[in-house]
């Protein structure tokens, strides 16, 4: 589904990445894991048009879209969660909703907001009140609902469960594991909590300043002695 070809990228004249190849397959889920600064919000922004590509390619369903706008990027299906707050805090959550499918028809905006409530039953308890009254988890599970608006077949989270208590952050995983489970949305995941990420994933990467160090089934990744000291206190 997604297939990422030696591709080296940055910012500008900062070189971050390094020859990465990434693949995956549709409805799983993939980790993309790492110590801080080794490239992984990099690996995520380069798939979604925010970097500077210097060779290699991105391709999703077969098609070249390394080089493409964001926009363009997001109407193929690939919807990308940053890890900073993607919402509009003066707006209540409903209008939030509204917002992420303005391009939709009335009717359509309105069918949506249906369905990404009935993935997400809490949003109906607080659909009116202001973005700027809500938890860390609330808002988190307000973007994972809007990016749902637009229905993608791909979900791209960078550190979804930054700063969030441990339970808060226990839903949101179980969030992500639904999605890819029950409704059939490929997950690429970049999180610090690697133990959870590895139990959540199918398939894991691991990144060491800018080059891919180790991939394959996240069994064996958690079941290597040599990660499990350096990443998962074992």
């Amino acid at each position: 589904m997604l297939e990422v070809d030696k591709l080296s990228a940055g910012y500008g004249k900062s070189h971050i990445l390094f020859d990465v190849s990434i693949d995956v397959e549709e409805n799983t889920v993939c980790a993309i894991l790492g110590p801080n600064g080794s490239g992984k919000s990099t690996v995520l922004k380069s798939i979604f048009g925010l970097t500077n590509i210097y060779s290699g390619s991105i391709k999703f369903n077969g098609n070249e879209i390394s080089g493409m706008k964001p926009y363009r990027i997001a109407r193929l299906g690939i919807a990308y969660l940053p890890q900073v707050d993607s919402v509009y805090l003066n707006l209540n959550v409903r209008e939030n909703l509204l917002m992420s499918g303005y391009i939709l028809s009335k009717e359509e905006v309105e069918d949506r907001i249906k369905y990404v409530s009935e993935v997400f039953p809490m949003l109906k308890d607080y659909m009116e009140r202001k973005v700027l009254t809500l938890s860390g988890g609330e808002r988190q599970i307000l973007v994972m609902a809007m990016a749902l608006m637009r229905q993608p077949s791909l979900m791209m989270f960078d550190e979804p469960t930054a700063h969030l208590a441990p339970k808060v952050a226990n839903l949101i995983f179980d969030k992500i594991r639904e999605l890819n489970k029950n409704y059939g949305i490929t997950v690429v995941l970049v999180e610090q909590n690697v133990k959870r990420a590895l139990e959540e994933s199918d398939t894991a990467y691991l990144l060491v300043s800018g080059r891919v160090n180790y991939f394959g089934p996240s069994k064996e990744l958690m079941a290597n002695e040599k990660f499990g000291k350096l990443f998962l206190g074992l």
